[in-house]
């Protein structure tokens, strides 16, 4: 089985920006849109998805903003890695796994890094 790869970021995660943006404005912008609108008369269908609009693209702007802003200032989009300025990084911890791989991160039966999965030298 292969080994999931994994991405590391340098910065802003916009993936998670764009995930936050989308579920905090259903969660507080669909709600906040509902009492906007008992304050107008929509008599029509036509004019019930004009105010959605106009009312739901300034609500996503202001949160997608909001959580940009969030996500540089608190760098919270990687999950929490970086966070702890005492930890050792990967490359000076070292593990016993990473004897068990070759330069390409592919793992070897032998554990020797300079044969290849068939266990012949490279």
């Amino acid at each position: 089985m292969q080994p999931v790869e994994r991405a590391e970021y340098e910065g802003v995660d916009y993936a998670w920006v764009m995930q936050t943006t989308f579920v905090v404005t259903i969660l507080v912008g669909a709600p906040a849109a509902a009492l906007l609108s008992t304050l107008v008369t929509l008599e029509s269908w036509g004019a019930r998805a004009a105010f959605a609009v106009r009312v739901g693209a300034p609500i996503w702007f202001v949160t997608a903003v909001a959580v940009a802003l969030y996500a540089r200032r608190a760098e919270a989009g990687d999950g929490g890695a970086g966070t702890n300025d005492d930890a050792v990084p990967d490359e000076e911890a070292g593990s016993a796994d990473d004897a068990a791989t070759d330069d390409d991160g592919r793992r070897t039966e032998d554990g020797d890094p300079t044969t290849n999965e068939a266990g012949k030298r490279d």
